[in-house]
């Protein structure tokens, strides 16, 4: 129960900035309604909209409260919060298959603008595979960056994982070609690619990921595969804009979001589900390895609504 707890605590206190944003709004329409009218539903669409739920996801989220206003006949507008965030949780879903490249042999590619945070996942991610005792191998794809090879490798040396790198400006293809000899050869269980920095020139970053894809499926037929894409959440609609790019340029299995212990604008999870129909399936809420959390929505609700205050009530 002490690693819920921890769990619990980490993921409340990376929302408050967003908390204070949402759910202090909210909680104020609920106190000063008398009645549920739509006057009600349009002040708190208007918040929603406001905290980066995005349009989509709040139009979902007041419809299906509507009706579950109307099933359990509900007149007193301060009852409405459980039923909302139920609403919440209702628009978020992770697949139960969501992590099933721990379990097999997998090769991981992360994709994502420079910034957002992607090296530092993967850091992170390595530390956690390792930790639950799986093989893991990093790779060093992202090779525009000299930065982002030496962060990687501080990262790979933290985690006590292996890494393989080339030099800056080296063929990204080339740098997996390489990695995956090695995860072949160690008998790896997850192979980690950092790659694709750049967004600027889509149809660039299409013929970069269709050739790391041939040298894949031509030299590790038969492992498990998975995209994911890293976000940062501090910059609310825009990490959207940017998930839909890559999106296009590449098939995305899963998004990463990070930073949000830094922003306000945590309710962009729920939008960037809305919008793009891909899970959240990590969510990054602080510096510390165990701050990168698999992404579970029902806890993600209850934090952001009621904070520790939630945690207090599951000891009783």
């Amino acid at each position: 129960m002490g690693e819920r707890k921890g769990f619990f605590k980490r993921l409340s206190e990376g929302l408050s900035k967003t908390r204070n944003s949402i759910v202090s709004g909210i909680d104020s329409i609920f106190k000063g309604f008398s009645a549920i009218d739509d006057d009600f539903y349009e002040e708190l669409e208007e918040i929603l909209i406001m905290s980066d739920v995005g349009i989509n996801a709040t139009t979902k989220i007041i419809d299906n409260l509507k009706e579950k206003v109307k099933e359990t006949k509900t007149k007193d507008p301060s009852e409405c919060r459980k039923l909302l965030m139920d609403s919440m949780k209702e628009q978020m879903s992770v697949p139960e298959d969501a992590y099933d490249f721990e379990n097999k042999k997998s090769v991981v590619l992360l994709i994502g603008v420079n910034g957002v945070g992607k090296t530092t996942s993967i850091g992170k991610l390595a530390g956690q595979l390792k930790a639950d005792g799986k093989k893991v191998l990093v790779a060093a794809a992202d090779t525009f960056r000299a930065a982002a090879i030496e962060q990687l490798t501080e990262w790979a040396h933290r985690a006590e994982v292996d890494i393989i790198a080339q030099k800056e400006g080296s063929d990204p293809a080339a740098v997996v070609f390489d990695a995956v000899t090695a995860a072949k050869a160690r008998n790896t269980d997850v192979l980690l690619c950092d790659t694709a920095g750049r967004l600027h020139n889509k149809k660039n970053l299409m013929e970069e990921l269709k050739k790391i894809d041939r040298v894949i499926e031509r030299e590790y037929p038969g492992c498990h595969r998975e995209t994911m894409v890293v976000l940062d959440g501090t910059t609310g609609q825009n990490a959207l804009v940017q998930a839909k790019e890559f999106n296009a340029a590449a098939a995305i299995d899963g998004i990463i979001l990070t930073k949000l212990d830094g922003t306000a604008k945590g309710g962009i999870a729920l939008a960037i589900q809305a919008e793009l129909g891909v899970p959240v399936k990590y969510i990054g809420v602080g510096e510390h390895m165990e701050d990168l959390q698999k992404f579970n929505p029902d806890a993600f609700v209850d934090a952001l609504f009621d904070g520790i205050a939630a945690e207090e009530g599951d000891r009783e």
